[in-house]
């Protein structure tokens, strides 16, 4: 009878035990000023967090602690090229493919000695108090000691990315009258094209030492090792800032035109950097950071912030060496994350779908008994994830971990413990592969350039997907009604509507755009600054928060349904022949088509398989068999994302180059350029809809 009993009473225990964590509170509701609407604070902060560093408000404050106290400690790594050369293919294509060594480290001591020297350099160059300088370059370790040198002399800094193209470059240098620019030797290349263009900058700093003889006379170019020596010989002293001085401006991606430059002062950027500290489990000086993403944009500029206040370590790489597999690593030699073994990582939703595809190719291309392995060892543990007692658990899971998993999680170094995905929406596919796959929590959070990359952030213990989790503790998040759209907060079962962030992360507003400023700010009667977002959300009952629309990618087809772009764009990326895709929808028309960025290798392998013979990858995107296949498998993607019939692309034009950056056809962070893509596609997107 005892046995009977405790069979009975185990299941019941078990499912209270799940459902009890599955209501865990993460968000509570708060009284706040301005326009009326349903706010949420975090649940362990009843006020906005500003610093978690007694005596410390700025980011010059926080850096030069840090140093002091971790002095002996390896803080900044970069690995050192030992070869390169170029790759030719079949078809005449050349890629460059490079051969590193292993990392150089400086010591906190040693970066602390090489930003006064560089800041003292400034000085001695001609730098005057109150101008700005910009830093133009991909991310490195001379553009970290170079932002701290800078605030080391309370100077504002002006980040621009280095894909950046002519016409906003020339925007963003002239609109903030930069006088010194630093650069690596690729962007000073850039900059000759349009130097009658640059009005006020006297000072130019080559990161690299060999400095292209095609800039010489136009501006007077010092070396950076040369500004640091100097500053040695000539040392001056700080003259730091205080937390309301602008630390950054740092200009957007431009998705939607002209970049516009936020100002984010050090108070802003240190409540961001405090309340990301409190969520992410046991972060210390043990963990190893590999920096990669654009220092440009506000998600990586904080996450090494954060690691420098830690005592953690930060090694440098780029997202075409990441891997060993990366276009730009040669083969048979080590990618960053192989050489540096990070424990953390940030990343943005395009970067870990490359990640997922690359992973998927490589099991269908081996087939057979390990991909038969693979997928079960898969569907196990999924269904673990997802809730399931009879998933893969304890030493199941353990044995797949060693049987099937730890090749994988090889990939990113092997020590991979946490991951920040921020930028974008990601898919919950992608989630759950990492999830899976790595073994990795995904904190996904959100928030913008104008939140100093504060908003919201998923908890360790949350693995739902399609959320971005609680406010961090920097920050309320109210909802406000939009009728238009038909999001109230009144709705049922879960209040919807505008998103706004408010708290102490959020900036000063647009240089020079106080027209904009006025349009997106607010400052309550309580004196707490809130930024209107543009984003629909809605609150789940834990206080967690779901983006479900976008005002700006709401286009109303003919027959009056409303399809958000971004949110269809989202649920067909993962569709496996998919690299990237942009819909389209036109207000005089009854339905969408979409620009297709075909992913090369799916869809040759399918060819190859259906025998289907071409010249080139050009060739195979126009047969209409191929274009017939990936439309059928974005409806089949588009089904199991329950979109309705009206959202998913009536016609599609398959496109075989990438979008890239440098392009001008997506972002540094890699967000579609909806405008510039229809403009450069015009005439596809005429023919989609005439046929």
């Amino acid at each position: 009878m005892n046995g009977y009993i405790v069979g009975a009473i185990v299941p019941i225990v078990l499912v209270l035990l799940r459902n009890s964590k599955r209501v865990k509170k993460r968000g509570v509701l708060v009284d706040v000023g301005g326009e009326p609407g349903y706010a949420i604070r975090n649940i362990r902060f009843p006020f906005p967090l500003e610093t978690a560093w007694e005596g410390l408000s700025t980011l010059a404050e926080l850096f030069e602690q840090s140093c002091k106290q971790n002095s002996n400690k390896s803080l900044l790594g970069t690995r050192k090229r030992i070869s390169s050369e170029v790759e030719v293919t079949e078809d005449g294509r050349s890629f460059e493919k490079l051969h590193y060594g292993e990392y150089v480290w400086l010591t906190y001591a040693e970066t602390f000695a090489a930003v006064c020297y560089f800041a003292s350099g400034l000085v001695q160059l001609g730098h005057k108090k109150g101008e700005r300088v910009a830093i133009f370059a991909d991310t490195r370790e001379e553009w970290f000691i170079a932002l701290q040198a800078c605030f080391r002399r309370n100077v504002t800094v002006v980040t621009i990315y280095a894909s950046l193209g002519e016409e906003a470059l020339c925007h963003s240098l002239n609109e903030t009258e930069v006088t010194t620019l630093i650069c690596g030797a690729k962007e000073l290349k850039k900059l000759v094209n349009i130097s009658g263009q640059l009005d006020k900058i006297k000072h130019v700093i080559c990161m690299d030492d060999e400095i292209p003889t095609a800039v010489s006379g136009r501006w007077a170019v010092t070396s950076f090792a040369d500004v640091q020596r100097t500053g040695y010989e000539n040392p001056v002293d700080a003259d730091l800032p205080i937390a309301a001085d602008v630390a950054v401006i740092m200009y957007t991606s431009g998705s939607t035109g002209l970049p516009k430059g936020v100002m984010l002062t050090h108070g802003n950027i240190l409540a961001t950097v405090a309340a990301v500290k409190t969520i992410i489990p046991g972060i210390g000086s043990k963990d190893v950071y590999l920096a990669y993403l654009p220092l440009a944009h506000i998600l990586e500029l904080a996450a090494e912030h954060l690691i420098v206040a830690v005592g953690g370590i930060l090694g440098y790489g780029s997202p075409l060496t990441l891997t060993d597999t990366s276009s730009k690593i040669k083969p048979g030699t080590k990618g960053d994350a192989s050489a540096l073994a990070p424990t953390l990582m940030a990343a943005v939703p395009a970067i870990l779908d490359r990640v997922r595809d690359g992973v998927r190719k490589k099991v269908d291309a081996k087939g057979g008994l390990s991909k038969k392995l693979f997928d079960l060892a898969y569907s196990r543990r999924l269904s673990a994830i997802n809730g399931s007692w009879f998933g893969a658990w304890g030493l199941e899971k353990y044995l797949w971990d060693l049987l099937v998993f730890k090749k994988v999680r090889a990939i990113l170094g092997g020590r991979l413990r946490f991951l920040l995905s921020g930028g974008a929406p990601l898919s919950p596919d992608t989630q759950r592969f990492i999830n899976i796959c790595f073994g990795t929590p995904i904190g996904q959070g959100y928030g913008l350039t104008e939140t100093c990359a504060g908003g919201t952030f998923s908890e360790v213990d949350d693995t739902s997907v399609g959320r971005v989790g609680a406010p961090l503790p920097c920050s309320f998040i109210k909802l406000v009604d939009w009728p238009k759209g038909g999001y109230l907060t009144s709705n049922s079962p879960m209040p919807r509507g505008e998103i706004l962030i408010g708290g102490p992360n959020v900036t000063l507003g647009y240089f020079k755009n106080e027209e904009k400023t006025k349009e997106s700010y607010r400052v309550d009667e309580r004196g707490v600054r809130w930024f209107c977002t543009g984003d629909i959300g809605q609150f789940h009952f834990d206080g967690c928060l779901e983006i479900i629309d976008r005002k700006k990618d709401i286009v109303k087809l003919q027959h009056g349904e409303y399809v958000s772009l971004g949110k269809v764009e989202t649920a067909l990326s993962i569709c496996p022949y998919v690299d990237n895709i942009m819909l389209h929808a036109d207000p005089f028309h009854s339905f969408c088509v979409a620009l297709v960025v075909a992913s090369q290798q799916m869809v040759e392998d399918w060819a190859s398989k259906q025998g289907i013979t071409f010249t080139d990858f050009a060739d195979l995107c126009e047969k209409e068999e191929t274009i017939k296949e990936v439309h059928s498998s974005l409806a089949q993607t588009a089904k199991k994302s329950r979109l309705e019939k009206f959202e998913i692309p009536a016609k599609i034009k398959l496109i075989s180059s990438p979008w890239t950056p440098e392009s001008g056809l997506v972002t540094a962070a890699l967000k579609i350029k909806r405008e510039a893509i229809r403009r450069a596609f015009s005439e596809d997107l005429a023919k989609l809809y005439a046929s």
